[in-house]
């Protein structure tokens, strides 16, 4: 009891001159004082618990000896003290079984024998277990409700037209997935392509920004012919390409880069593929070196 006092008595002291210690040039600062307080705080928390689980314990044991007085056992006293820990009989597995099969236990089986018997084998009235009726009628509502969709109402699409849906669907997909990719190609990775769509485009394109120069047939103008087997810097797809992309400044040929995206670019080279050997009228003369495109060619023709 006297050092439980005196450690009040400090305790309520170091609180008191805590603001006084904080103001004074002391050895400790304010956010150590702070710490302290705190430490002692807890500390006397835990003192506070251990103080009243001791208490706990001693009336436990107060308790515990009465009941033995009064006659009570072991067992008694811990079902008295604890009876939420108290255990409670488990059901037998079979009782569990039963229940969930809808059977009943075999000192009953005599009630529910049915009267015929085939060479002495008799067979029990068991009834359906009542899960398995509610998964039935289950299925037939679910039965009903499926063809009132599907087949009476055509609220919802068959296999079919569901495939057809997924297919056009997927085509929408596809096409718009090859916008973006289309872009993405360049001189090393440009592939003939004879598709009608692209030399449409690639026609179009041609007209609008190459015909001044090279003719609306390619027969040749300011540039040179684009139909016979003469070129000057390669007849190749990649080689096209990469003329058309970077131009060849020297001889008045622009850069398209900045103007035509890599979809067009590509498109105008396969569209000036495919006019090799169409022989325009008025042809300019052959420029640059003779060159057999027979790739070219076959690539267009499948």
């Amino acid at each position: 009891m006297k050092y439980s006092r005196t450690f009040l008595t400090s305790t309520i002291a170091l609180f008191s001159m805590q603001p006084t210690m904080a103001k004074d040039d002391s050895l400790l600062s304010g956010e150590t004082v702070n710490y302290i307080g705190y430490g002692v705080i807890m500390l006397t928390l835990v003192l506070c618990l251990i103080a009243f689980l001791v208490i706990n314990r001693a009336f436990r044991v107060v308790i515990y000896l009465v009941l033995k007085q009064q006659g009570m056992t072991a067992m008694e006293i811990e079902a008295e003290m604890n009876p939420g820990k108290v255990k409670k009989a488990k059901k037998p597995k079979g009782e569990v079984w039963q229940k969930l099969l809808s059977l009943k236990p075999m000192a009953q089986e005599k009630e529910i024998l049915i009267e015929h018997d085939y060479d002495g084998i008799q067979e029990l009235d068991n009834p359906i277990p009542a899960w398995f009726m509610y998964l039935f009628y289950a299925t037939i509502l679910f039965a009903v409700g499926y063809l009132l969709n599907y087949h009476v109402f055509m609220t919802g699409p068959l296999q079919y037209a569901e495939y057809r849906n997924e297919m056009a669907q997927a085509a929408i997909e596809k096409k718009a997935y090859l916008s973006k990719t289309a872009n993405q190609v360049d001189e090393n990775t440009v592939k003939l392509n004879p598709d009608a769509s692209v030399l449409a485009a690639g026609g179009t394109t041609f007209r609008s920004t190459c015909a001044p120069c090279h003719g609306d047939h390619a027969q040749g103008n300011v540039g040179p012919n684009l139909t016979d087997d003469y070129c000057l810097h390669g007849g190749k797809i990649n080689d096209i390409f990469k003329t058309i992309k970077y131009g060849v400044l020297a001889k008045g040929m622009p850069t398209w880069e900045k103007q035509l995206s890599p979809k067009q670019i590509s498109d105008v080279a396969n569209y000036i593929i495919s006019l090799h050997g169409s022989n325009p009228a008025n042809p300019k003369p052959p420029q640059g070196t003779k060159e057999i495109q027979t790739t070219n060619k076959l690539a267009l023709a499948k």
